[in-house]
C-alpha cells in the first residue's frame, strides 16, 4: 500500500484500509475511541489487483486508487471516495490507463489539494511520471506527462500546508521533486538531489507553512531527511528495511515529528525530534510484540490529538493498535488487537 492507511475521518473516528485478495477492506471505530466494526468491502464487487494508494484531504475524505484487470493482458486504474468511515464508499470509478492501454505501469500515489481535488500520480513504465487531476466540479482532466527520467516505483505524494500538491520520486542517482506553483496548476519538476537512495523507502510529510520533508533510507542504511532548497540530513540508522511512517504532534508543548518503522527485530521502533531540527538528533525506542515480516506501520492523531499507531499484516490480517498515554513524554498504552 502507498500512503497512510490509518486515517482520522471528519467525524473523529479512525479507520483502516487493507488489501484482501482481490478487494479492499475498511474497518472503522463505531465511535471515537470505541469498538471497531468488522471489515467491509470498499467500492463494490470490482475485482482488483493487490495494490492500493490512499490519500486524504483537509475535508477528511479518503481517496483510494487501485489497478483492476480489464481485458487479457491489460489493466486500468480505478478511484473511490470514502466520505465518512462508517458510510459506504463510492463504487470504483474507472480512470483509464496513463498510456491509454496496457498492463500496470507502477504503484500509484494520491494527494488531495486544499480544494478537495485528488491528484493521482503513477510511474508510466517509460521512466517518467503521469498525472491525472480531479476537477473541482467533478470529473477528471486529461492524463499529463510530468516527464522525469529513470523514475523508480514507490512515489511519495504530499500536500503542503499551503494546500498545494508535491511529489517525490527516487531515481538511480537520487531524488526528484515536483511542486505546484499555483492551486490547480500542473506540478513542475523544480529540483533534483544527488544522493544514494534506496528505492521503496520514501515517505513525505508537510512540516512547515513553506516546506515538506521527504524521508528516505540511504544505500548505507541511514535514515535521511531532505527539504528542497536545502541539503539532506542524516537522522539515525534506519531501524528496518521498509519506509517509515511519520506524523507531526505536540510532545510536552513542542512541535515534534514522530517516526515509526518495523525494526529488524520485528517490533515497532519509534523516534521523535523537534520538527525540521534534524541536528537535534533522534533515537529509536522499540515497542510491542514481534510482527510478521510483511507488517507495516501507520501513524495518525485522534480527535484529542493523541498519537495513534497501528500495525497491519497482509498475510495474517492482524491489526494492532496503541495510543499515547495522557502523561508527559511518549508513553504508549499496551498494544491491543482490533
Amino acid at each position: 500500500m502507498n500512503g497512510d492507511w490509518l486515517l482520522r475521518g471528519r467525524d473523529g473516528r479512525l479507520s483502516v484500509y487493507q488489501l484482501s485478495g482481490e478487494a479492499v477492506l475498511c474497518r472503522a471505530e463505531r465511535e471515537p475511541g470505541g469498538p471497531w466494526t468488522a471489515p467491509r468491502t470498499v467500492g463494490g464487487d470490482q475485482k482488483l489487483h493487490p495494490v492500493l494508494a490512499v490519500g486524504q484531504g483537509a475535508d477528511g475524505y479518503a481517496h483510494l486508487v487501485s489497478w483492476r484487470p480489464t481485458v487479457k493482458g491489460e489493466s486500468g486504474l480505478v478511484h473511490s471516495t470514502h466520505f465518512r468511515p462508517r458510510l459506504s464508499a463510492l463504487d470504483w470509478n474507472p480512470l483509464g490507463h496513463p498510456l491509454k492501454k496496457g498492463e500496470r505501469t507502477g504503484t500509484p500515489a494520491v494527494a488531495v489539494d486544499a480544494q478537495g481535488r485528488a491528484h493521482v500520480f503513477v510511474p508510466d513504465g517509460q521512466g517518467g511520471v503521469r498525472l491525472l487531476m480531479q476537477k473541482e466540479k467533478g470529473g477528471w482532466g486529461p492524463w499529463r506527462d510530468l516527464k522525469g527520467e529513470n523514475v523508480r516505483d514507490g512515489l511519495a505524494a504530499v500536500t503542503g500546508e499551503s494546500g498545494r500538491v508535491e511529489l517525490y520520486a527516487a531515481v538511480p542517482d537520487g531524488l526528484l521533486h515536483w511542486r505546484q506553483e499555483e492551486p490547480g496548476a500542473e506540478p513542475v519538476l523544480t529540483e533534483s538531489l544527488q544522493a544514494p537512495v534506496r528505492p521503496g523507502t520514501l515517505y513525505a510529510l508537510a512540516t512547515s507553512p513553506d516546506s515538506t520533508t521527504v524521508y528516505y533510507t540511504s544505500t548505507s542504511g541511514d535514515l535521511c531527511a531532505w527539504r528542497p532548497g536545502g541539503k539532506p540530513a542524516t537522522l539515525l540508522p534506519a531501524a528496518g528495511s521498509g519506509p517509515v511512517s511519520a506524523v507531526r504532534c505536540t510532545l510536552d508543548g513542542h512541535d515534534c515529528t514522530l517516526l515509526a518503522q518495523r525494526s529488524a527485530s520485528g517490533r515497532v521502533a519509534f523516534a521523535a525530534y523537534p520538527t525540521e531540527l534534524e541536528p537535534a538528533g533522534a533515537w529509536w525506542t522499540e515497542s510491542g510484540p514481534r510482527l510478521p515480516v510483511d507488517a507495516t506501520v501507520s501513524l495518525t492523531t485522534d480527535e484529542d490529538d493523541r498519537v495513534v499507531a497501528a500495525t497491519l499484516s497482509a498475510s495474517t490480517g492482524q491489526l494492532l493498535l496503541t495510543r499515547r498515554k495522557d502523561e508527559p513524554g511518549l508513553a504508549l498504552q499496551a498494544w491491543r488487537q482490533v
